[in-house]
């Protein structure tokens, strides 16, 4: 069964850094590129980073591109999203996701408020 549980969240000042961690079971999470994506109130999801599988390649949203980092350690079948230099409209409940032949995961979420 897949599980996707994330943590590191909470309350920063602007110009702040946060690092969220994405433990990941139930299925080969060295094999397959994993994503983090955001929902801050009254709007939609939308992708923040993600990283390849294989090779660890990485891509991110043009509005955290320079100040966040997604990351991975296979080992310990964990994501990371490194978050520097926040800004008030980084706060957003952050999510880890998979893509799966079998579906479409999604962790519970962590919430990320930045203010002042």
């Amino acid at each position: 069964q897949v599980h996707l549980v994330e943590s590191g969240g909470g309350l920063v000042q602007p110009g702040g850094s946060l690092t969220l961690s994405c433990k990941a079971t139930g299925f080969a999470f060295r094999n397959y590129g994993m994503h983090w994506y955001r929902q801050a109130p009254g709007k939609e999801r939308e992708s923040v980073a993600a990283i390849t599988g294989t090779f660890g390649l990485t891509a991110y949203a043009d509005y955290v591109k320079g100040r966040f980092t997604i990351s991975r350690d296979d080992a310990q079948n964990t994501l990371f999203l490194q978050m520097n230099d926040l800004k008030t409209e980084d706060t957003a409940v952050y999510y880890c996701n998979v893509r799966l032949a079998d579906g479409n995961y999604w962790g519970q979420g962590t919430q990320v408020t930045v203010s002042s």
